[in-house]
């Protein structure tokens, strides 16, 4: 373990349960003198340490790793780079800031947040209005990234409803690889639920909605045009509504990040599909699974019966304390660049400004769809990812109708390549193999990037009359005319 230095961390959990050095250290089992190197960061902070504070305290040992200070840097950067363009904040005191006071650093990025969603609601209310008007700040986030940073708050893990999906799971009789035939049976012997599979003219309506449910009749009518596991995970996640409520209104009820009912009631259907994904992929079974067959995300979803991005999304949220898989991030993009779903458990941090790298994997999977790609790829920090990618398609309204197709993206830490099947005939050693990508054009500092469709807001840009390298954006934005 690298020497980790995190003593305001420790003195604020100490304030926080109005302990005194002595108390503290008399719990943990330490010297006060000890423990008083600790908080001065004369002493870096060991395992054993840590595990003695998780099993006094409680406390996710994640608020003291490496991983998380990564999260809140990425951040940070991407916050002030926005805000003070004219006086960037230089690495090493963005470093500090994240080292030495956490929390700061996230209020800071949590003021940011608030700041873009602003600007971005009302630059879309005046495309829709056809004029250009400026835009305020102290706007509240749109409810789904509230759901969205409820997620990435808990790093797409939630320990009750695994554990709960888990004796379900046993307790149905469900079936690897089958599992519609178990919860239909479920829904009838437990709830008196009648499955019904219907199209538009035999009840359900005539749009995608692939799950309808009325209480009245307990008849839930299910699309026809799903494939069996889309079936069964629709089947789950009404059965999480059915029996699972109680959890879901808890989880949601308290957390101050959801600001109203309609916030709250996305979150419990986010939660629900969660349920459902965790059903259908009991936790230990499927990460014992995916170890023994090295991550391979075909096999695993011919083994379990449901596809490709259910895998995925799975594979992104077993961090489970005890029984920690890959640590994944999950990302769902359409040919726009649109991104409809993202999770990560860990480090990785999601741009949300000026779009993502075209150089990325992700959307090359659009021009051979059905085939796994690969890319090992550098972000401008350092950090090295295997990132994994396949175009996914959906579309059941016959000849002429338009079909969803979407790129799934799938990436790990290179460190952690060489247990995925995917590493196979990949140089994880050499340095110069990735390829150079970053968050979005407007928050990379990439200049000689080929492929930059913006300059970076954070560094000013090179004017030269009599120097031509490449021109990523325009410099007028009218046709030209006789004068």
């Amino acid at each position: 373990m690298k020497k980790t230095f995190m003593g305001i961390r420790l003195r604020r959990l100490r304030e926080e349960r109005g302990m005194t050095q002595l108390a503290l250290a008399h719990t943990l089992g330490l010297s006060p003198s000890y423990l008083n190197q600790l908080e001065q960061n004369q002493r870096p902070l060991t395992v054993s340490v840590l595990l003695k504070i998780n099993a006094a305290f409680g406390v996710d040992v994640q608020m003291f790793s490496e991983d998380e200070e990564a999260r809140l840097i990425a951040g940070l950067r991407e916050a002030l780079a926005d805000v003070s363009a004219a006086d960037p904040v230089s690495l090493a005191e963005i470093r500090e800031l994240a080292s030495n006071m956490p929390a700061v650093g996230r209020s800071l990025i949590g003021l940011h947040r608030r700041y873009r969603d602003a600007i971005e609601r009302l630059e879309t209310m005046a495309a829709r209005l056809g004029d250009d008007r400026g835009s305020a700040p102290g706007v509240q986030p749109m409810h789904y990234e509230e759901v969205r940073n409820f997620f990435i708050a808990r790093h797409n893990h939630i320990a009750e409803l695994d554990e709960q999906a888990e004796r379900l799971f046993v307790e149905c009789r469900i079936e690897v690889g089958n599992a519609a035939e178990g919860l239909e049976r479920r829904l009838a012997q437990r709830h008196d639920v009648k499955v019904i599979y219907a199209d538009g003219d035999a009840g359900l309506p005539k749009t995608d909605v692939q799950r309808q449910y009325d209480p009245k009749s307990r008849v839930l009518r299910l699309s026809p045009h799903l494939e069996p596991g889309q079936h069964a995970f629709q089947m789950a996640t009404q059965l999480a509504f059915l029996e699972m409520g109680a959890v879901l209104q808890k989880l949601t009820q308290g957390d101050n990040e959801l600001s109203g009912d309609h916030a709250r009631a996305l979150a419990r259907i986010g939660l629900a599909n969660y349920f459902a994904g965790a059903l259908l992929l009991p936790y230990r079974q499927f990460l014992d699974t995916a170890e023994s067959m090295r991550y391979d995300i075909e096999r695993l979803g011919h083994h379990f019966g449901v596809g490709f991005e259910t895998v995925c999304h799975r594979l992104s949220t077993l961090q489970r304390a005890e029984a920690r898989g890959v640590p994944f991030f999950f990302i769902r993009v359409d040919r726009a660049g649109n991104i409809s779903k993202r999770q990560s458990a860990t480090h990785f941090h999601f741009s949300k400004m000026g779009g993502t790298c075209p150089l990325w994997n992700v959307y090359e999977a659009f021009a051979q769809p059905g085939r796994i790609l690969t890319q090992l790829a550098r972000m401008p920090d350092g950090r090295a990812y295997l990132w994994i990618a396949r175009a996914v398609s959906q579309g059941h309204g016959g000849y002429g109708a338009p079909s969803k197709t979407f790129a799934i993206g799938l990436g790990c830490d290179i460190h952690q390549a060489e247990r995925l099947v995917y590493s196979k005939g990949l140089d994880l050693k050499d340095p110069e193999v990735p390829t150079p990508i970053g968050m979005g054009c407007k928050v990379c500092e990439r200049e000689a990037c080929p492929q930059r469709a913006f300059p970076f807001i954070g560094g000013a840009l090179d004017v030269n009359e009599n120097q031509s390298r490449f021109a990523p954006y325009p410099v007028a934005s009218q046709p030209l005319r006789p004068s």
